[in-house]
């Protein structure tokens, strides 16, 4: 087997396992995704027999995380041929995915799981249910029209302003998002419905023709790079820890970290030394805590995890990246 990120005129080759995989996703979709998204996207692929036999997507976006700008990939369209499963691909492809991330200065990566119990193996951890506002013309007071190009950018503005407001973590809008997304939803027979008043838009909900999905998608996360993560939150007061932190595919996150600062300063992070060291998380409950699945006494429950009475206490001035909006797709 071997592995290998596949060049931009190659990508085109992995389409056929998609539809072998996703027979869900219609065919406008699949010409919408082949044409659109695999413009920007990485995708690794496992190479046996002469063919591609698995394959991981790497989307770009960027990301606010607390007020700063970060590219992120959403992992998408992980596969592999049913005549080649639990062969190990599937993981072989994950670790190639994680390091080149990490090499590449990420700090966190997300994807929207067919099943969590798939990537908890993998240290990833579900962070976020995904709510979209879809429109219902029974219950609709005012009319709403389908939103045209020439409304790209009012609605990356407003979408910013409003997210801003309300989340520590979200998709940066721009009008090319927005113009995308536009051919996303009418691959499928649905649009971006939008509500004006004196010519600006005040609202925007989701149409398709099937209505809403019938379960909300979960969205889970998988830190990158320990380091780059620790800088991304902020705490509520001095704080002063020092800890370890284990990783089984990412060989660079296995340190002892020293985080301080304060409400004012945010966090400086140090390399600390094992003896020192209050504790120790794994990697997979170091992201539940930072993402506000879990709080303090309820990452102390998962194995591996092992902290003093003090090292809880600061753990706990953490503010958690729990305001997350996340609903894209693909």
């Amino acid at each position: 087997m071997e592995i290998r990120r596949l060049g931009q005129d190659e990508k085109e080759y992995t389409r056929a396992l998609y539809e072998e995989a996703f027979p869900e996703d219609g065919k406008g979709f699949v010409d919408y995704y082949y044409t659109e998204k695999i413009k920007d996207n990485q995708i690794y692929a496992a190479w046996e027999d002469g063919g591609i036999c698995g394959m991981l997507h790497l989307n770009p976006y960027v990301l606010s995380v607390n007020g700063s700008e970060k590219k992120v990939n959403y992992i998408v369209a992980v596969a592999t041929q049913k005549e080649y499963r639990r062969r190990g691909y599937m993981a072989a492809l994950l670790k190639r995915g994680l390091e080149d991330m990490y090499a590449e200065g990420l700090s966190f990566t997300f994807l929207m799981p067919a099943a969590e119990s798939i990537y908890l193996p993998f240290d990833f951890r579900t962070v976020y249910e995904q709510e979209k506002r879809y429109f219902d013309k029974e219950k609709e007071k005012a009319p709403m029209v389908p939103a045209k190009e020439e409304d790209c950018g009012e609605l990356a503005d407003a979408a910013n302003r409003h997210l801003n407001a309300g989340y520590q973590v979200f998709v940066r809008r721009d009008a090319a998002y927005y113009r995308r997304l536009l051919k996303e939803y009418a691959s499928e027979g649905g649009s971006l419905m939008v509500k004006k008043r004196d010519g600006e838009i005040t609202d925007c909900r989701i149409y398709m023709p099937d209505g809403p999905e019938k379960e909300k998608p979960k969205i889970m996360v998988r830190i990158v790079d320990v380091r780059r993560m620790l800088l991304s939150v902020k705490v509520e007061s001095l704080t002063a820890a020092c800890f370890c932190v284990t990783d089984p595919i990412i060989e660079e996150n296995n340190r002892c970290v020293v985080i301080m600062g304060t409400e004012h300063s945010g966090v400086m992070l140090m390399e600390g030394r094992p003896e020192n060291s209050e504790g120790t998380l794994p990697v997979a409950a170091l992201t539940a805590l930072l993402f506000g699945a879990e709080s303090v006494e309820e990452v102390c429950e998962e194995r591996g995890v092992c902290m003093t009475k003090r090292l809880k206490d600061e753990m706990r001035k953490l503010i958690p990246l729990s305001r997350i909006c996340l609903n894209e797709t693909v």
